[in-house]
Order: C-alpha cells, then sequence, then structure tokens
C-alpha cells in the first residue's frame, strides 16, 4: 500500500564533543527586547547536542567547554539559569522544551549549527467517539474522593453492561491467548485524555502514569475527565472478569500519557509522551487521536519510537473521507479504520492509501472512569404493556436525577408549524430525523411549543448516538432506533395512548463508535505479538498484521487496507519468527 514518504531523520553523532556554537546559542538566551512568552519544541540534529543540553552544568563544571567564546558572553544569561525556569531536555527525541520570552531568544536557537528546527506550541482536537459521550464531568469532580462502585444491573445491559464486548471475539483475541499468554509481559503506552487507575478492569495492570497536558482538575495529575483514555485502555487491556468483559490483551501492562487536556493536544504534549514511552521501554504506543496534519516535532518523536523497537497505532479519523488523518498517515505508523458488527466499513471511518487495517468502531463497550457514565432507559406503555426500547442520551440533554414519565406525542419533523398544530406543551414528542432541520433546530422548537422532552428516531438502521454541539437544554433528548420510532409513530398515528418513562444511572461502561475504538483493538493484537516474541520489529509487526488481516469488500479505494485484524493468526505469524 501507498504510504507518505517519510521525513528525513536526523543522525547521531557517534562520539559526544562539545560544541562551543551550541553552548553560545543557550548562553545568549534570555536578553532578546521584544515580548513572545511561548513554549517551543526545539529539535536537535543529534545525540550530541542533546547530551550537552541535558547535561550543561556538569560539562561546564568540568571544563570541557570553549573557554574563549564563554569569556565573551559572561555578562549574558547562562542555560543553567534557563533550565531552572523553562527548559525541559527530551533526551529519548534529542528534543528540548522550553518557554521563550523574546523573538531574539528564538533567533538564538534557530541560528545554532546544532539546532534541525524550533517549532511553536500548536493543538489538535481532543479526541471524542463520534457523536460524543455521555460522560458526566460535574459527577466525576464530585466523586473523585467517595467510594465508588460497579454497577451491573438491567439498566446497563444490552446497552453498556455487562459481558463480552463483540470486538474481543471479532478480532479473534481469545483463540490467542493461549498462545500468548494474554499478553502477559507486554506493555502498552497510551498517549491519551488519562485514566482512572482505580477502575476494576484497569487497576491490575496499570502499571504509571503521567500528565503532559498541564491542565488537570481531577484527583492526580493524569486523571481521566473525559472517558476517553480510560475507554481505550479497557479495549487493549481490560481485566477478564466473570461477566466476560475483558480487553483484546487481558494480561498486558497499561502505561498512560495524559497529552489531551482542555485545549486539545498539543505537539509538545505528544512528543513528550512518546519520549516519556521511550524511557519506560513500551513495546507499542497506542495513538487514538489526531488531526489534518502533524508537525516536523512530532514526526520526529515518532521515528525515534521506531529506531527505539517500539510501534506506534493509530486512528485513521472519524470524517468519513478519503483522506487519513495524521499522525496515523504517517509512513511508520499502522493506520486503524473501523468496521461494525456486519465487518462493514463505518461510515464515518476516514480512508485511503495510507489505511493499513480495520478493526471493530462501532458500539463498543468499554470502561470509562467510575461512576461517570449515563446509561438511559427508555420504558413504552401502551394499553398497559410496558416495553424497554432501544436509546440514547444525546449529548447536551438534561442529566437526570430521578426517573421520569410522560405523555408521548407525534411532532412530525419537528417543524415549528407542525409543533404548534402537535398540543406538545407539558409532554414528550416524538420527532423523525431529517427534514434539512438539525437536531438541535428540532429541540429548539419542542421546547418553544412547551414539549418537556424530545424523543428522535432514526431513519437509517440502529439508535441515533446524537449531540446538540456545544449546546446543553434542561429537557430530556433521547436517540431511538428506526424500528422502534416507526411503531411509535404508526400506534400515535392511530389514535393510541402511549406513556414513556425515562431513567437514567450512573455506569463504569458505555458503548462508542469511532475510529478511536478501532485502533485500541490492533494495539491489544500488537501486545499480545510482542509478549509471544519480544524481538519483532516494528516492521515486522506491520507486515505481518497486513499478511494475516481477514480480507473485506468492497475495497476498491482502500476502504479497508489489508481488512480486519486477526489475532490468532498474526500470534502465530509472530512465534514462526522466534
Amino acid at each position: 500500500m501507498k504510504k507518505n514518504p517519510r521525513e528525513k531523520k536526523y543522525p547521531a553523532a557517534a562520539k559526544i564533543v562539545l560544541n562551543a556554537s551550541l553552548v553560545a546559542s543557550f548562553i545568549s538566551l534570555g536578553f532578546g527586547s521584544s515580548a513572545l512568552a511561548a513554549r517551543y519544541l526545539v529539535v536537535l540534529k543529534n545525540k550530541e547536542a542533546t547530551f550537552q543540553a541535558a547535561n550543561f552544568e556538569k560539562l561546564k563544571a568540568s571544563g570541557l567547554y570553549d573557554a574563549a567564546r564563554i569569556k565573551k558572553t559572561a555578562a549574558r544569561k547562562s542555560i543553567h539559569q534557563l533550565s531552572l525556569k523553562s527548559a525541559r531536555t527530551l533526551e529519548k527525541i534529542n528534543s528540548m522544551v522550553v518557554q521563550l520570552e523574546n523573538e531574539s531568544d528564538l533567533e538564538s536557537l534557530k541560528s545554532s549549527d546544532e539546532v534541525a528546527l524550533v517549532e511553536a506550541e500548536v493543538f489538535h482536537p481532543s479526541p471524542k467517539p463520534v457523536a460524543g459521550m455521555k460522560v458526566n464531568r460535574r459527577s466525576l469532580k464530585s466523586s473523585l474522593t467517595q467510594s465508588m462502585r460497579r454497577i451491573l444491573d438491567d439498566a446497563t445491559a444490552g446497552v453498556a453492561g455487562v459481558g463480552a464486548p463483540w470486538g474481543i471475539t471479532a478480532v479473534k483475541a481469545p483463540a490467542a491467548w493461549t498462545l500468548s499468554g494474554k499478553g502477559a509481559g507486554a506493555r502498552v503506552g497510551v498517549l491519551d485524555t488519562g485514566i482512572d487507575r482505580d477502575h476494576p478492569s484497569l487497576k491490575g495492570n496499570f502499571e504509571d502514569g503521567a500528565d503532559f497536558a498541564g491542565d488537570n482538575k481531577g484527583a492526580y495529575s493524569y486523571f481521566d475527565m473525559e472517558g476517553h483514555g480510560s475507554h481505550v485502555s479497557g479495549t487493549i487491556a481490560g481485566i477478564e472478569d466473570a461477566s466476560g468483559f475483558s480487553g483484546v490483551a487481558p494480561q498486558a501492562k497499561l502505561l498512560m500519557g495524559r497529552v489531551c487536556g482542555d485545549r486539545g493536544c498539543s505537539n509538545i504534549a505528544v512528543a513528550e509522551g512518546i519520549n516519556w514511552a521511550i524511557s519506560k521501554k513500551v513495546d507499542v504506543i497506542s495513538m487514538s487521536l489526531g488531526g489534518s496534519f502533524s508537525t516536523p516535532g512530532e514526526r520526529t518523536a515518532i521515528y525515534n519510537a521506531e529506531a527505539a523497537g517500539i510501534s506506534i497505532v493509530a486512528a485513521a479519523g472519524n470524517d468519513g473521507v478519503d483522506s487519513v488523518s495524521y499522525p496515523a498517515a504517517i509512513e511508520s505508523v499502522i493506520a486503524v479504520g473501523a468496521v461494525d458488527s456486519t465487518l462493514s466499513k463505518a461510515v464515518f471511518s476516514q480512508y485511503g492509501p495510507e489505511l493499513d487495517i480495520v478493526a471493530p468502531g462501532v458500539e463498543v463497550l468499554s470502561s470509562v472512569p467510575m461512576g461517570s457514565g449515563r446509561v438511559n432507559t427508555v420504558t413504552i406503555t401502551v394499553d398497559g404493556n410496558s416495553a424497554v426500547v432501544p436509546s440514547s442520551v444525546f449529548v447536551g440533554s438534561k442529566d437526570f436525577v430521578s426517573p421520569e414519565k410522560n405523555n408521548l406525542v407525534l411532532g412530525g419533523l419537528g417543524a415549528p408549524e407542525e409543533l404548534a398544530m402537535a398540543n406538545v406543551k407539558g409532554k414528550y414528542v416524538l420527532i423523525r430525523r431529517g427534514g434539512g432541520i438539525s437536531f438541535f433546530e428540532k429541540v429548539q422548537n419542542a421546547m418553544a411549543n412547551g414539549a418537556t422532552g424530545v424523543l428522535i428516531y432514526n431513519t437509517e438502521k440502529g439508535v441515533i448516538h446524537g449531540t446538540l454541539g456545544t449546546n446543553k437544554v434542561n429537557i430530556a433528548v433521547i436517540g431511538l432506533d428506526k424500528d422502534g420510532g416507526e411503531k411509535l409513530a404508526s400506534l400515535l398515528t392511530a389514535g393510541k395512548n402511549i406513556v414513556a418513562g425515562i431513567e437514567s444511572k450512573k455506569t463504569d461502561y458505555l458503548a462508542f463508535d469511532g475510529t478511536s475504538m478501532a485502533t485500541p483493538h490492533v494495539s491489544g493484537v500488537v501486545a499480545l505479538m510482542k509478549a509471544a516474541n519480544k524481538a519483532l520489529t516494528p516492521q515486522q509487526v506491520r507486515d505481518i498484521l497486513g499478511k494475516t488481516a481477514t480480507p473485506l469488500n468492497p475495497n476498491d479505494k482502500n476502504q479497508l487496507g489489508h481488512g480486519m485484524v486477526n489475532a490468532e493468526e498474526a500470534v502465530k505469524a509472530a512465534i514462526q519468527l522466534k
């Protein structure tokens, strides 16, 4: 498969020789004239330069520097003073992170013979599942110190609760467990939004964590306030339990680098996370994040990880277009797309020549921070007979404190004139998706006419997992599937009296959609492969995944890469290379 050309790597020096020009450029920092005040990632050309930056004070004390050059700049600020305030060396990726206050400081770094590039901090969008997630951040903040317990009851069953996630079987992970010891001995670095290290499905496999975003308000610096990082972690290495829940590699170890915060995922945080993962000697780095571009500094960090023997797996993106996101589009990265339970390409999954493989990415059940999930139950009563219907809570909907019940009326497509005639005041209203009216507009129209809840049903297969964008409302907004919604509409048209009851309960597990959810399936398979054969190189891992994948069609535009990842065959092939 055609991949993007790799950026030139920076060669490592054969020996350490102190370079006076590099020392001088560092010493001169701090005396510029114009204000700047920004963080920068400085990529150095070789290990010699990185060594000098990391060990400047020791070298200076030993006399290993150009005395004449230092004397000329004696009146200026030293690297020692700068380092105490802002400079941090990322030795595994030959880089530094610095806070620069002046334009002349920036020019001083750029002019050094030993500096390959200097790039400003930029932010990629923070990763989220398709249609958002129903994770309650207020609950997290108020409940972090409480003793939370796992909720496994009828409200979560079949939606986001007990049992084996369908993807674990679909990738044939259980068939590979005997050959790979369920991933024992493998270590996975996850770069994401953080992790709930005390979650019952994660605690036993959690090894270490670090925060590189720097804005966490949780119980500890790498705590997951979003739910995304805990979800992908559970798919990779969730502990196998009595209910059947498990990750792909249930005995592998998890290391979480929190690189995404409120502002998104910064290039500097990503580089720091990769540097940290290399220092921890992980076997694979899982990155369910990305965007339309990557920076040279990020690419350099990725190439250094590959040189250290680490495979990197990343999400293809959720915009449904024929262009793979970065960092997945980078040549050496394993780019992962998503399929649903029929093994058809998920409509949101990005594709193109850079796509390597696909994995389950629709209705993927996994762990979220304890007590933060919201699972919704909708009960419909007609002529005294009640039944629970498939449903979801829209992101932006009212957060239920207690169960609610109300009469249901028909509201067409949710246009203002339809709702004005439907007598919706004080009632729930059933609305069909579409008609050129956005979800939020439908809800606004219903609220304007006094509705206390909106049930929106799909026009295609499956339950709507919708979002009101950045808007929040104080009424219930529920998504239904096509069959259930059409049946309710038919009954209402026939004059039946229908009562809808809505209940929302806390849970530690939710089902999400996205290539973010497909990526950890592949990362888990790589962990199984490395557990079976530690000597595998990143290129061997990629080759094996491609050769052992189960081909899927149609694939005329490389919508599905080599096909569905196959853990059983991949582990067998890994063992054969021992």
